[in-house]
């Protein structure tokens, strides 16, 4: 018998593992671009369900259900008024201010709700995306359609609070640009909604920032007072031209126009709010898309 453990012995050849298989994909690896959107889109379904049913858990657990939905902006709009509209008196020139400060509020609480909730979206589900494999977009998404969809009873409410209170200058076809308006304003505002997840994926105290950031922009739009007050004054002729820029302004400037003013948004308006739509959306979902592989990690 020969000693396989002596120096001159046959040894057998140590196995070999192929590498490369085709098919094999890493785990957690980021897709394509275009493969990521068709996963978004096999979880549409997914994305509507639970857009839907914590939209109808959000109901049940307040007594007054979408009650607040109007409550909130209305006392809000109140609250405004007393101070800035009758104290300040930042009314003055502004044809309609009850209308007008119907629109801010209404308006603006409108992004708030659909940017904080795409925002924190992936910080409030960390045990999902970490116990679970799915496109995370699907997640800031559903939280946006839900308070999208959730906020339509809201601008119904506006509807009729102008009718009922705030004398429009005159009820004409002009009133179905709403729609439009209010589309652009909603990807808009998810598009930052995804932009912000990603932020506050990665540093999460970012969110105790949000409230400050968003009320800085609130008094950027316009919402309680018109940027013509300062239109004599020469100094600050640069700063109100970003101001005007500001896409949510523009947005309330539309929404004014129309439901007040009798007043068609002119080519400049709907393009560049069409712009910032189609420009946030597709920065927010790339910018998002790119760190699809780190949500997991950063959720541990």
């Amino acid at each position: 018998m020969t000693d396989q453990s002596s120096p001159g012995a046959a040894r057998p050849d140590p196995l070999r593992l192929e590498t490369g298989f085709s098919g094999l994909a890493r785990v957690g690896a980021r897709p394509s671009l275009p493969a990521y959107i068709a996963s978004l889109w096999a979880y549409r379904h997914f994305i509507r369900f639970d857009a839907l049913s914590r939209l109808k858990s959000n109901y049940r657990k307040n007594v007054l259900g979408p009650v607040w939905l109007v409550l909130t902006p209305v006392l809000n709009g109140l609250t405004y008024y007393l101070i800035f509209g009758l104290l300040l008196n930042l009314s003055r020139g502004i044809d309609n201010y009850v209308g007008y400060l119907l629109i801010g509020v209404f308006g603006f609480q409108f992004t708030n709700k659909v940017v904080m909730a795409g925002g924190s979206a992936i910080n409030n589900n960390r045990k999902v995306v970490e116990a679970f494999s799915f496109p995370r977009a699907s997640l800031p998404i559903a939280a946006s359609l839900r308070e999208t969809l959730g906020y339509i009873p809201g601008y119904l409410a506006m509807l009729v609070l102008i009718l009922a209170i705030a004398t429009p200058d005159e009820i004409t076809w002009r009133w179905l640009y709403v729609v439009p308006i209010v589309a652009l304003q909603a990807i808009f505002s998810q598009g930052i909604g995804l932009l912000l997840s990603r932020v506050i994926a990665a540093a999460p105290d970012f969110l105790n920032i949000m409230s400050f950031t968003m009320r800085i922009w609130m008094y950027a739009s316009g919402v309680f007072y018109s940027f013509d007050r300062f239109a004599n004054r020469p100094e600050l002729a640069g700063l109100l031209d970003v101001l005007e820029g500001n896409p949510l302004y523009q947005i309330l400037s539309m929404l004014r126009g129309v439901l007040l003013y009798a007043e068609s948004p002119s080519l400049e308006q709907w393009l560049l709010v069409g712009a910032w739509a189609a420009g946030a959306y597709a920065v927010g979902f790339i910018v998002f898309w790119s760190a699809e592989e780190t949500y997991s990690r950063e959720a541990k």
